[in-house]
């Protein structure tokens, strides 16, 4: 078999399908360098690994650029990706899969559904792998996600919450926390998770005639619940729990309406305490750890 004429070939019936089917573009990308990446993995154990370079300098040569041995190896690898998952999603470009391509089984899976499921553009995705958002989420909720399995609203918020030092402050407390979280609400909210939105800062609940305040009440539409988000630039402590559950319960008796699933409370912390959110007694509540850049 003439493996470099079959994928020189594969490769020029692809060009002339991008040219005259625009609209099948991305299929075509796929189905071509699935086909190309076979080829190539059948040449590489009978010629050897070397084959890629001399099959990168020739369709070069003959077809232009876009074909160099990195390329190539990516061809092939997809070729075993899509050997391992059965199928692959043709909501991602080829591109799309270029960024992930070499990485770790969990990590390629959890990146194709993250793509797939909120339609990802490639500089999202690139902005998810540069933030390290795969190795900040819990195991159980990459697999929950990779699984489709059932998750709750604060499955996927990110540990540690990187949240940017604008000002570089030197002295810190929560009320310069939480002004740096609201100088760039969507990308706090986006650390948090799907479905995220802001409702009010000090949010002013009452109790007989004194006011307590919230630090950062928000909504999350996916999960229908509030969510009560208390800052603390302190280790975690048990009263931290406390607090947050009293004014989680507040929002549910005065302002969750029966539709509404409960609320929920994220305590971001400067250093989390295992220990404190193992013995508390309400299972939505959570704690994060917040990392400045």
């Amino acid at each position: 078999m003439n493996y470099y004429n079959e994928i020189k070939n594969e490769l020029i019936n692809n060009e002339i399908n991008r040219k005259v089917k625009n609209y099948s573009i991305n299929k075509s990308d796929l189905d071509t360098y699935y086909n190309v990446g076979k080829l190539l993995l059948d040449a590489g154990n009978q010629y050897g690994e070397s084959i890629i370079k001399e099959y990168s300098l020739k369709l070069t040569k003959e077809l232009g650029s876009g074909y160099s041995q990195r390329n190539l190896r990516n061809m092939r690898q997809f070729y075993k990706a899509s050997q391992k998952w059965q199928t692959l999603s043709a909501k991602l470009s080829w591109s799309h899969y270029c960024e992930i391509l070499w990485f770790d089984d969990n990590k390629f899976q959890y990146y194709v559904k993250t793509v797939e499921l909120n339609n990802l553009s490639i500089r999202q995705l690139r902005e998810k792998i540069r933030s390290n958002e795969f190795e900040r989420l819990p195991e159980d909720a990459i697999n929950k996600l990779i699984n489709q399995d059932e998750s709750n609203a604060v499955d996927f918020v990110k540990n540690p919450i990187i949240i940017k030092n604008s000002g570089k402050y030197n002295t810190f407390s929560e009320k310069i926390l939480q002004k740096l979280i609201l100088e760039d609400i969507e990308n706090f909210l986006e650390e948090l998770g799907i479905g995220f939105t802001f409702i009010k800062s000090e949010y002013p609940i009452k109790f007989d005639n004194r006011y307590n305040y919230i630090d950062l009440l928000l909504y999350n539409i996916k999960y229908k619940c509030y969510v009560v988000v208390e800052l603390k630039v302190t280790e975690l402590k048990k009263e931290h729990t406390g607090q947050i559950m009293t004014y989680m319960n507040y929002i549910d008796e005065n302002i969750k309406t029966t539709e509404e699933n409960n609320t929920v409370g994220i305590i971001i912390c400067k250093q989390d305490n295992e220990y404190v959110i193992k013995y508390c007694s309400d299972d939505r509540i959570i704690a994060r750890e917040y990392e400045l850049v």
